[in-house]
């Protein structure tokens, strides 16, 4: 959902560092046991013995120690959080407020974090005054919450900009009110580009009925089967998108569940391709049981 920019695919910031309370804790004991060697060794008249801060649990020292480590731990990972909070990628609730303040995107009474973050890149790479698909997209978003996604198109040579909404309805279709704001909100002379010439339409809804034939392992119930049916239908409603592909590949693997042993599609038996202004909604599941097998 956040236009061409995938966040989750970027390196782990350097600024985060990973935390070893247990390397801390061994940092400190081999540092006290270097001073203590030090102060023995030049001060011959008080006698110390060599020190062994790992000696005892019990030891005064060791205890110190470790409280120490601790205390560091905590403080470093406070830093993390800090440092996170000012990143996009990991910036959550009122922090992730304040980063899309910045960029003048206002949290939506409703709207979770994800969603927000998807609208801060979009208004960042839509700023271009030139009507860009990006710009769009985030005042389609803007509009209602009930805009899950919304896609930006041309056709061929034809300069009619076409804007295909995909709503949180159970089947993704737009209503007419929906619609209505949408158009409202991207007709507003202060948003569209003079020469642009806009269609709002609800994205198409495309079912595709599934069938397939599922072996199950020897000791799985029944009921198995209705799980595998529950996991596929709850996963695609959370992963599907315009233009989102329906893939064998992804949909049976979603069927493999435990207890299951092996899965063939047999309907369709090659991929449910999505155009961009269409989303895939999965119609009837067929799961035909053909017995137990290791």
């Amino acid at each position: 959902m956040a236009g061409s920019l995938d966040l989750t695919t970027l390196s782990a910031p350097t600024v985060i560092e990973e935390l070893d309370n247990e390397q801390i804790i061994a940092r400190q004991k081999a540092l006290f046991a270097q001073l203590w060697e030090v102060v023995r060794v030049a001060n011959p008249l008080l006698d110390l013995p060599p020190y062994d801060v790992a000696m005892l649990e019990t030891d005064p020292i060791v205890i110190g120690n470790e409280g120490e480590s601790y205390r560091e731990t905590l403080l470093r990972a406070r830093i993390n959080e800090a440092a996170r909070a000012n990143l996009l990628a990991f910036a959550r609730k009122g922090d992730l407020d304040h980063l899309a303040a910045f960029y003048d995107v206002l949290r939506m009474l409703g709207e979770e974090d994800d969603r927000l973050v998807a609208r801060v890149i979009l208004a960042i790479q839509g700023r271009s005054t030139g009507g860009t698909e990006p710009r769009y997209k985030f005042i389609a978003m803007s509009a209602d919450l009930r805009v899950q996604d919304a896609i930006v198109y041309t056709v061929g040579r034809s300069p009619l900009i076409h804007v295909a909404v995909f709503s949180t309805a159970p089947d993704g279709v737009a209503p007419s009110d929906l619609l209505a704001i949408v158009n409202a909100a991207l007709q507003n002379p202060d948003v569209r580009m003079v020469n642009d010439t806009i269609e709002v339409a609800s994205a198409v809804q495309q079912v595709v009925n599934l069938a397939a034939d599922i072996w199950l392992l020897p000791d799985a119930d029944v009921a198995t089967v209705s799980r595998a049916e529950t996991n596929l239908r709850t996963t695609w409603a959370a992963a599907r998108a315009l233009g989102r592909d329906l893939t064998v590949s992804w949909w049976t693997a979603q069927l493999m569940i435990p207890g299951v042993h092996r899965v063939a599609a047999t309907s369709p038996v090659g991929d449910a391709i999505a155009p961009p202004a269409s989303a895939i909604s999965i119609g009837t599941v067929i799961l035909t049981n053909r017995g137990r097998a290791f």
